[in-house]
């Protein structure tokens, strides 16, 4: 039996012969994945523009990953988001969480879960261009 040629790159993530139902997943598993990739996007961003030990990258990610970097930049993009993307924002905004970081108020919390959604729609769509514009952004 022939193996299918795997692809590499971003739109091909899911396991052989299923394909990812990204419009009827939950806010939450977009969310959880949306995190990976935004966290992703900043880490390969801080190698490609700064020469800093492991220790120092890691404090610099962490400074742009938590939740008041996320609102910030949330309110940076919302004016360009596309019908669709502000739906897809708003469906992980509101969803209901039983947590709340420290040091982040409820407000930034939905909104960094929002833009985490988006990002995981995003990305299992496969619009890695507009998920590299929307970044671009920051």
């Amino acid at each position: 039996m022939n193996s299918p040629t795997k692809k590499t790159g971003c739109q091909n993530v899911n396991l052989p012969g299923k394909k990812a139902d990204y419009q009827n997943m939950s806010s939450s598993s977009l969310a959880f994945l949306g995190d990976c990739v935004f966290e992703l996007l900043v880490r390969a961003e801080l190698i490609s523009t700064s020469d800093f030990s492991a220790k120092k990258l890691h404090h610099l990610s962490v400074l742009e990953v938590c939740c008041q970097a996320q609102a910030e930049f949330l309110e940076k993009i919302l004016d360009v988001l596309t019908d669709e993307e502000l739906a897809v924002y708003k469906r992980g905004r509101n969803a209901h969480t039983s947590h709340t970081p420290k040091r982040a108020t409820n407000s930034e919390y939905h909104k960094a879960t929002g833009l985490e959604c988006l990002f995981g729609h995003l990305y299992l769509k496969g619009d890695i261009e507009r998920l590299s514009y929307l970044f671009s952004l920051k």
